[in-house]
C-alpha cells in the first residue's frame, strides 16, 4: 500500500523534500512510530517522527540546516526538530537500563544500527512499524500490521518491562483503538508498578486516555485487569461500592463510571482544556460514594452527601497525579455541584439560584456536560436531560453559561465616590457582588445606588 496517501498534501511535499535532502548512497530514511500506525488505520497523522540510518548526526544537522531552521534537542543521541513543522528527525538509538529508577538509562545514538534492532526499543508491535521514504515501502519486523488488523496490543521484546510507564501507555492505546492485550503482555504488566514514576508522566497518560480515548471503559478495565487499579485506590474503591439497582441496574459505581466515561467520549469538543477538565470530573463525580454509601431503613442503597464528600477525595487523587492547580481547581466544583441541576430544576429555582451556581462552578456549560454523561452511564435507562436543558436555557438567558457573573461594581466605583483605598474595599466589593447575585441590582446605575447605601 502507499502509506503516504493518508498524509496531507503539505505533509507529503515536506516528506519528499526531507527524504531528498537526506538521500545518500548509504542512507535510509524511515517514518516511524505513531504516524505510521495512524496512517495504517486511516487517520491523517499530526506529529511526524523520522529516523535516519547510515548518516551521522552532525551530517544530518548540516544537510537539514541548509533548508530549515533546525533545533538540536538531543545532541548526545541525535534528535532534531524542524522549526515551524511538526516533525522530529533522529538517528536510531540504544537504551540500556542501569538502575531501578525511570531515569536510570544510558541512551546512545547509533546511525549504523539495523532497523530491526532499533525497533526493539519500541513498546508495542503496532508502534514498531516503519515506512521507508526513499523506497516507499513498509518495514514491519515484528508483525505489527497483523496485530493492528487483529486489534491486539503486544509488546515487542522483554525490554518492555524496563519502563513501567508502558502499562499506562497500554491503558490509553486500548481505549483509543479498541484493542485487546496479549496474554503475555498482560503477564508482564502484572509484574510492574508505577512507584518510581514521576506523577506528571503518569498524568500525561491519563490525559491521553481522556482526550484521545474513544472507548475509555476498555482502558479503565485494562487497568483493573493488570492489577494497577490498586495504585489509584480512590478509583479501586468504586468496584465494591453497590448502588440502588432500580436507579443503577449496571451495578457498582465502577461499572457506572466506565459507562459515563464512554458517554463523555462521545460528546467531546476537541478542545483539550475543556475536555480534560470535564473528563476528569466525569471520572471522579461519584468518587465520594464509597465513603458515604449506606443501606437505609427501607433497605434502599443511598449515598447521602457523596457529592460534597467527593471533593476532598477527588483532590487527594488529583494531587497524587498532578501539580496543575488550575486543572484541579476547575474539576472539584464540578464534583461538588453535579447533583444540583436536578434539585434546581425540580424546585423551578429563580435567577439568583442560577447565578449562585455559576459563581461556584464558574462554567455551567462544563457542569451540564458532566451531568449528561452521568445520566448516560446507566444500562437500560434512557437519559433524562430535562434538567440540563432547562439549566442550559436559563444560563444562556442570563449570559453566564461560560463564566461566573462578572461583578458590576468595581474598585473604581468606590474611588469615584471619594473612598480611599483600604482593606475594607474587599469587604464592600464582596457585599456588592453578593447583592448582584441575589438580584438586588442588574445595571451599573442601580449598582452604584446600592453601593451608596453601604457607605452612608
Amino acid at each position: 500500500m502507499n502509506l503516504l496517501e493518508k498524509f496531507s498534501q503539505a505533509q507529503r511535499e515536506l516528506l519528499h523534500k526531507i527524504s531528498t535532502i537526506l538521500k545518500t548512497p548509504d542512507s535510509q530514511v524511515f517514518l516511524v512510530g505513531g504516524c505510521v500506525r495512524d496512517a495504517l488505520i486511516g487517520s491523517t497523522p499530526k506529529d511526524i517522527d523520522i529516523e535516519v540510518y547510515g548518516i551521522e548526526a552532525a551530517r544530518i544537522d548540516a544537510l537539514l540546516s541548509e533548508y530549515f531552521k533546525v533545533e538540536a534537542v538531543g545532541k548526545n543521541f541525535g534528535v532534531f526538530i524542524l522549526k515551524g513543522h511538526d516533525v522530529d528527525i533522529s538517528i536510531p538509538r540504544r537504551e540500556s537500563k542501569i538502575g531501578s529508577k525511570h531515569t536510570d538509562f544510558i541512551i546512545e545514538g547509533d546511525p549504523f544500527m539495523h532497523p530491526k534492532d532499533a525497533a526493539l526499543r519500541r513498546d508495542f508491535t503496532i508502534n514498531a512499524i516503519s515506512f521507508n521514504l526513499i523506497k516507499e515501502e513498509i518495514y514491519d519486523p515484528y508483525n505489527g500490521i497483523k496485530d493492528l488488523t487483529q486489534k491486539t496490543l503486544r509488546h515487542v521484546s522483554d525490554a518492555f518491562k524496563e519502563d513501567p510507564l508502558r502499562v499506562l501507555r497500554a491503558m490509553q492505546f486500548v481505549a483509543r483503538f479498541g484493542l485487546s492485550v496479549d496474554s503475555k503482555t498482560l503477564e508482564i504488566c502484572l509484574e510492574l508498578n508505577p512507584l518510581d514514576l514521576p506523577k506528571e508522566r503518569i498524568f500525561e497518560e491519563w490525559k491521553k486516555l481522556i482526550l484521545k480515548g474513544t472507548e475509555i471503559s476498555l482502558g479503565l478495565q485494562f487497568l483493573d485487569d493488570c492489577g494497577w487499579l490498586k495504585y489509584f485506590e480512590e478509583l479501586e474503591a468504586l468496584k465494591t461500592c453497590a448502588q440502588d439497582p432500580d436507579w443503577h441496574p449496571e451495578g457498582s459505581v465502577w461499572n457506572h463510571t466506565k459507562l459515563c466515561m464512554d458517554a463523555f467520549a462521545n460528546q467531546k469538543l476537541d478542545n483539550d482544556e475543556e475536555d480534560l477538565i470535564v473528563g476528569l470530573a466525569v471520572l471522579l463525580h461519584d468518587i465520594g460514594k464509597p465513603a458515604t454509601t449506606i443501606v437505609d431503613d427501607t433497605q434502599r442503597i443511598r449515598s447521602p452527601l457523596h457529592d460534597l464528600k467527593g471533593v476532598a477525595i477527588g483532590r487527594s487523587l488529583l494531587s497524587k497525579m498532578t501539580d496543575q492547580k488550575k486543572v484541579i481547581n476547575a474539576v472539584l466544583p464540578l464534583i461538588r455541584e453535579h447533583m444540583h441541576p436536578y434539585s434546581l430544576y425540580q424546585n423551578n429555582a429563580g435567577d439568583a439560584a442560577i447565578r449562585r451556581l455559576a459563581s461556584r462552578v464558574k462554567r455551567i456549560d462544563r457542569l451540564i456536560r458532566v451531568v449528561e454523561a452521568d445520566q448516560s452511564g446507566r444500562t437500560g435507562i434512557k437519559p433524562n436531560n430535562k434538567a440540563t436543558q432547562w439549566l442550559r436555557e436559563r444560563a444562556q438567558a442570563l449570559e453566564i453559561q461560560k463564566s461566573a457573573p462578572k461583578p458590576i461594581i468595581l474598585g473604581r466605583h468606590l474611588i469615584n465616590l471619594s473612598l480611599e483605598p483600604s482593606p475594607n474595599f474587599k469587604k464592600i466589593l464582596s457585599q456588592c457582588y453578593d447583592a448582584q447575585i441575589e438580584g438586588s441590582f442588574t445595571t451599573e446605575e442601580s449598582g452604584i445606588a446600592f453601593l451608596k447605601t453601604l457607605i452612608k
